[in-house]
This record gives structure tokens, sequence and C-alpha cells, in this order.
């Protein structure tokens, strides 16, 4: 057989062939993998190279080799599952760097990390000040996570009391100007509320390249010309601003009148609209 042929036949059994076992051997990020895998991947990947070019040539041996490194990890990753002691010899462990605000020299010197390399990573998590930091750690990967500082810390919905709604996670309902019927379907929606939506927005679906609906039901477009700028339709805000608006015409009214009678109604229900605004802010506003 010729040289050309049997490159050939190798090249496809093994694209497909490689390509299923590194499905099976699982989804790992190349910024996130451990030097393990990252090892793992590269051998796995020369000596398909090497059998593929007919640089092995015994076709035997080099399956064998790659297939004792394509098995051996995924063996030994299933039993590090049931094995702390083994996923630590595989992966490592985490190290602190910060402990209580201050740095842990020993573990930077163990990791030959420099201070300048500490301070960048802990300006690319928004930590700026030194002083901010409360916990710091470099996890397997070579990753490093930061704690702030309690006072430090974003302020939260919850630090300040307020309840907000459940976010669910926003569905593609239109793609390079297809309107997707399953997401769509999952939203609880259909074409004909989208053709409305478009409508309103003087938007033809033909001009829309991304049109996603977030969890309030909002419809967002991207459009194919850059140059026009449409307004996105705001239903619940405009809800929200509507019955705030209605709350304070009660108040006023309440105010103008003389008849104890009408401004106790008024007061009354006013008071009850105030409530309802405070039990549906959470849902109409974002």
């Amino acid at each position: 057989m010729k040289e050309w042929l049997i490159i050939l036949l190798r090249s496809i059994g093994l694209f497909f062939g490689v390509l299923i076992f590194i499905r099976v051997m699982g989804k790992k990020q190349i910024a996130r993998m451990t030097p393990f895998y990252f090892v793992s991947y590269g051998v796995i990947a020369i000596l398909t190279a090497l059998i593929s070019a007919n640089i092995i040539k015994n076709l035997g041996f080099g399956l064998l080799a790659l297939g004792i490194w394509i098995l051996i990890p995924i063996a030994l990753d299933y039993i590090a599952m049931k094995s702390k002691w083994l996923h630590d010899v595989l992966n490592g462990r985490e190290t602190v760097l910060v402990k209580d605000g201050k740095i842990m020299e020993e573990n930077l010197k163990q990791l030959r990390i420099t201070g300048e390399e500490l301070m960048r990573e802990l300006r690319s998590k928004n930590a700026f000040l030194m002083s901010d930091v409360e916990f710091a750690m470099v996890e397997t990967t070579g990753e490093i996570n930061v704690l702030l500082k309690s006072d430090k810390k974003p302020v939260t919905p919850h630090d300040l009391g307020k309840k907000v709604a459940t976010q669910m996670a926003p569905q593609t309902v239109i793609l390079d100007g297809n309107v997707l019927d399953e997401p769509l379907g999952d939203m609880g929606l259909n074409q004909g509320w989208l053709r409305v939506q478009l409508k309103n927005m003087g938007v033809s679906l033909d001009n829309v390249f991304v049109g996603q609906v977030d969890a309030s039901g909002d419809l967002y477009v991207d459009l194919f010309d850059d140059s026009l700028q449409q307004p996105q339709i705001q239903v619940k805000e405009l809800l929200y601003a509507t019955l705030e608006k209605c709350e304070a015409d009660l108040v006023s009214f309440s105010l103008e009148t003389e008849d104890e009678k009408a401004k106790k109604m008024y007061e009354i229900n006013g008071q009850r609209l105030q409530d309802v605004l405070k039990n549906l802010e959470p849902h109409l506003l974002r």
C-alpha cells in the first residue's frame, strides 16, 4: 500500500478515535487544567501526530502507547473521585497566599510567585489595595481566588434588606434572522407574541441578528444594521411607573380634599397601593 494512503487512513481513523476518547475523558478547559491533565493531553496529541504521520511504523505499538495514555488517566480520574489522597497526588492541593489580611511569604516562595505577580493577580480580581484582601488562595489549576474584607465587598440587595426576583437564564429566540421555536416555547411564548414585540419596536425580523428574552419577559434585539438604534421595550418598568403615579395621585387627592370621608378613602387606598408596589418591586424592577 502506498505511504500517502496509509497516512490518510491512519489520520482519519485516529481523528474519530481520539475524538471519542477525549469526550470520554471529560470536558476540561485548557485555562483551568491541572498539570497532570495538561501533560496527558499533550502526550496524546504527540502520539496521535506520530502515528498519523507514519513516523511510528509499527501501528500496534503506537496504538498500545496511545491507549495507555488515554485509559490510565480515565481510570485514575474515576479512582480520584473516591480517594482524596489520590486526588491530591494527581492534582495537587490548594495553597493559601493571604490569610487574615497577611501575606504568607513562605507559601509564595514555595510556589515561586513574586510579589509583583501576586499584586497583578489581585488586581485582576478587582483588589487594587492589599489592605482590602482578607483571604487569597491558589487553586490546583494555578488560578488565584480572592476574598475581600467584609467592609470592602460590593453591596448586594441582601445587604440592603431588599428582596429581588429569582433570575432565570435568558433564552435566545432569534438567531441570524431565524426564530428558534424551542427556547421560545420554554419561556411560554409563541411567534405571535414575538411578532407583536418586533412590531412595537419597529423592527423587521430579517434585520435581527440576535434576539433574547430575559427572565422578566423583556425582548432584547441586536440588529444587522448597527447604525440603527432601536429602543428596547421595558413593559414591566412602565407598569411600575404607572402604579407609582396612581399612588402619588391618591396622596395628592387626600391632601386637596376637605371631605373627611373622601380623604380617608384616598389614604386607605393609597396605602394599599403602596403595599402592592412594595410586593411587586422585586418582580418589576431589576
